[in-house]
């Protein structure tokens, strides 16, 4: 048996913070979503840049299968009909598309990033526990437990929360007007030269 990690376990594991998609919390969707497409192999450039899922797909009710591939460091910027702000509790949630059931499933991350003025954006400061000696395999499964603040976390159809009082306070963040979201590609390679981090310095390792 695997130690849990340190944060909330997958969707219907005791503890698990995962919002399903019908859940009476939700006020609003995104409206509008632009999309920077990133390589198929960040390691391979000549692989190109990944096609698969129109920008709508991520607008309005998550509704699964349909999804938008990123890629590896591939961007998407979504918009609202109106801002939202730092409440009591979590703020909003993203949805990604991971499956499998129990406490482990094929969980690919993203970093999220929020803006009040479509400019300046501000990271939620992640966080994974996923070890780094071992690559994990394009198709091989991840414990939800290991990783905080980072979408991707919970299997498709379950909402990932996040707080908007875990990024720093600054100048330039109206967390009273939050008008965009920005989720970043996490590039799972646990090579240096690829490799994407948690806010301590960790390499972030998720399929490849």
């Amino acid at each position: 048996m695997f130690a849990q990690g340190s944060y909330a376990p997958q969707a219907g594991e005791p503890g698990s913070t995962a919002i399903p998609r019908d859940s009476s919390c939700f006020r609003d969707w995104a409206m509008s979503c632009e999309v920077q497409r990133g390589y198929r192999r960040i390691d391979m450039p000549d692989s190109g840049q990944v096609t698969s899922g129109a920008p709508v797909y991520a607008v309005g009710y998550p509704d699964a299968p349909q999804a938008v591939s990123l890629g590896d460091s591939g961007a998407a910027v979504l918009q609202f009909n109106a801002p939202f702000y730092d409440g009591e509790g979590y703020d909003f949630a993203v949805f990604e598309n991971g499956f499998g059931s129990g406490a482990e499933a094929f969980l690919e991350f993203a970093f999220v990033e929020v803006s009040s003025d479509g400019e300046h954006f501000f990271r939620f400061p992640a966080i994974s526990e996923i070890q780094t000696d071992n690559q994990i395999g394009a198709f091989e499964t991840t414990d939800a437990s290991y990783v905080h603040n980072l979408a991707g976390k919970y299997t498709v159809n379950y909402g990932t929360p996040f707080d908007l009082a875990d990024i720093p306070d600054t100048s330039l963040l109206d967390k009273s007007r939050v008008t965009h979201i920005r989720i970043v590609d996490v590039v799972g390679s646990v090579d240096p030269s690829f490799a994407s981090y948690d806010q301590d310095g960790n390499m972030i390792n998720d399929p490849w």
